[in-house]
């Protein structure tokens, strides 16, 4: 109804204005869409005579560009009304999502408020965790440098123990080597003392054995005279001297052999029973070496393991206590 309203009245408009601007065209022009006509210019007077057939002429050019204008200007006016309708319906629908908006706007700051202090609480509660979780990971690893500096000066002290060992062992193989030695050297003297003894032997069974020939010889070659008693007493006396001789030589040379071989003997015993002790002593020496190296490079490994587990269990706390913290600032930010 209000187009048809706006119709009939752009068309009266449009009709009344027109017939006022048709005493001003000129003569032999057709009226045009968009031609206006001002009374302001009209033409002077026309003569007294009239030409008819140049006023037919005008009507008929006047009815056409009429009939166009008037079709022109309907199709604006249905244009236009069309245009006012999309326009009103456009606002109707831009109030109603304002309105919408309006009712969103209202109601979505208390969800987003309690949607971000809920992330912020368990954002903060999850903070809080990876600080206690940090704090025992540094209680820890200071415990951890405790011990190793404990197992290190362990292995310092297991260290000094192990060079006095390995000196005390060389001195001990440079006392066994040289009762080695005194030993090769006494045996040595046995058998010279022994080579002596027999040479000494052999000497005193030479003498022994000559003074008999002399002896036999004297006896072959001495008369039967009773009136020399005293030659046979002295040759007696002789012999018995010489085999007293003989037999204190032997007796004193048995008994310095004697001792010499207890002496040598009893040294040898000593410096066997030293040298015993001393291969002892290097083997335990060496046992505990192997021991103290094995706990060693298995407290090495463990401490290692340990550290390194450590390290990466901070690293990762970390990196996620450094991602939460970046997203909380950007969305403190946004």
């Amino acid at each position: 109804m209000e187009r048809r309203r706006i119709t009939s009245a752009a068309r009266r408009s449009y009709v009344s204005s027109g017939e006022m601007m048709v005493g001003g065209l000129a003569p032999g022009r057709r009226l045009g869409p968009g031609t206006r006509l001002s009374l302001a210019r009209m033409p002077p007077p026309l003569p007294t005579r009239v030409d008819f057939s140049l006023a037919g002429a005008l009507n008929a050019g006047f009815k056409e560009t009429r009939a166009s204008e008037r079709a022109e200007m309907m199709e604006l006016n249905d244009r236009f009304a069309s245009y006012i309708e999309k326009v009103r319906f456009l606002e109707q629908q831009n109030k109603a999502l304002a309105a919408e908006l309006n009712q969103l706007r209202a109601k979505e700051p208390t969800k987003l408020a309690d949607v971000y202090q809920a992330e912020l609480r368990e954002l903060r509660l999850r903070l809080d965790q990876l600080t206690a979780n940090s704090a025992r990971l540094e209680v820890e690893r200071d415990n951890l440098a405790q011990d190793l500096a404990t197992v290190r000066q362990k292995l310092q002290d297991e260290t000094n123990l192990r060079l006095e060992a390995e000196n005390n062992l060389a001195a001990y193989r440079q006392e066994a080597d040289e009762a080695t030695l005194a030993r090769l050297d006494l045996e040595r003297k046995i058998e010279s003392l022994e080579e002596e003894i027999r040479f000494l032997r052999k000497i005193h069974e030479e003498e022994v054995r000559e003074l008999q020939e002399q002896l036999a010889r004297q006896q072959v070659h001495v008369e039967l005279d009773v009136a020399k008693p005293d030659l046979t007493a002295a040759l007696k006396e002789i012999r018995t001297q010489y085999e007293a001789m003989a037999s204190s030589n032997m007796h004193e040379a048995e008994e310095w052999y004697r001792s010499k071989f207890a002496d040598l003997t009893d040294a040898a015993a000593r410096n066997a029973e030293l040298l015993r002790q001393a291969k002892h002593e290097a083997n335990d020496y060496r046992r505990q070496l192997q021991s103290l190296t094995c706990d060693l490079e298995s407290l090495r490994g463990t401490e290692y393991q340990d550290l390194l587990n450590v390290k990466l269990a901070l690293d990762i706390e970390i990196a996620t206590y450094r991602k939460l913290l970046e997203g909380e600032e950007n969305r403190i930010t946004i």
